[in-house]
């Protein structure tokens, strides 16, 4: 399939994981990228796979910090200027960290919303104005199961995907009559570099039965970062004309 052939595609989240994946996706269905990460080794890393993959000449890489104000309105404005346009931004950034809830600071309560709300918000406000000069404009936005169902120890991250999956639904609607959809994935039971090893930093007396209902029915475990980079390519594209205002659950059945 070639989908993305002349389309335009902003990636965030692109040095590692799912947003990695999501750009090796797109490249690989035609489409040109400009993929940023706050992590300048990850996005080295991504754009050596595009290149072993013949699709370097279609991807342009960039740090930017989601979370800054000044670094986005930068970045997403360079992006622009590199693409001549956009016409799909996808906003796969995001931290997850767990904690007690009463033992969450507000200064670690306040920087997961920063990053993953706050810098949702404006990735979304600074390519709102060239989306709508675009081809069939899109925003996909990354929320997670969490923010409909319990994720113990993830208080602050579940507050951050519920907040994003609301602002989905009010930019679709807002923004419905001038051609631009918004779409909003929600993955759950998804290997990634967020969910491996320490990446939730769960607390040592973390009751581990509280995690019992967080499997997914189908499969053999976890699935790949892959598994959702298919959905979002499918949201950006023609496929997804009549989908907006919505979320899509990605987790195998964990959530009946």
């Amino acid at each position: 399939m070639k989908r993305y052939e002349g389309r335009r595609v902003l990636i965030s989240g692109a040095g590692s994981g799912i947003g990695r994946a999501t750009v090796h996706r797109v490249l690989a269905e035609g489409g040109r990228v400009v993929a940023v990460d706050v992590s300048e080794a990850g996005l080295q890393e991504t754009a050596g796979q595009a290149a072993a993959a013949g699709a370097s000449d279609r991807l342009t890489t960039a740090v930017l910090d989601i979370s800054d104000e000044a670094s986005v309105k930068a970045g997403v404005a360079a992006a622009v200027e590199t693409l001549g346009g956009l016409d799909v931004l996808v906003n796969a950034a995001g931290i997850l960290r767990s904690s007690h809830t009463h033992e969450t600071t507000l200064d670690f309560f306040n920087k997961v919303i920063a990053v993953n709300l706050t810098g949702t918000f404006l990735m979304i406000r600074e390519s709102i104005p060239a989306l709508l000069a675009g081809d069939k404009p899109v925003v996909v936005n990354f929320s997670s199961t969490s923010a409909s169902f319990a994720h113990p120890y993830m208080s602050a991250y579940a507050a951050s995907k519920g907040g994003i999956q609301s602002m989905t639904h009010a930019i679709a609607a807002e923004y419905s009559k001038q051609g631009l959809r918004a779409v909003s994935v929600a993955p759950g039971s998804i290997a990634s570099d967020m969910t491996s090893g320490k990446g939730p930093g769960l607390p040592d007396d973390a009751d581990m039965t509280l995690f019992m209902k967080l499997a997914p029915a189908i499969g053999e475990g976890f699935a790949g970062a892959e598994t959702v980079a298919g959905v979002v390519a499918m949201l950006g594209s023609d496929d997804g004309a009549f989908i907006t205002g919505t979320e899509i659950r990605i987790d195998g059945g964990t959530h009946y």
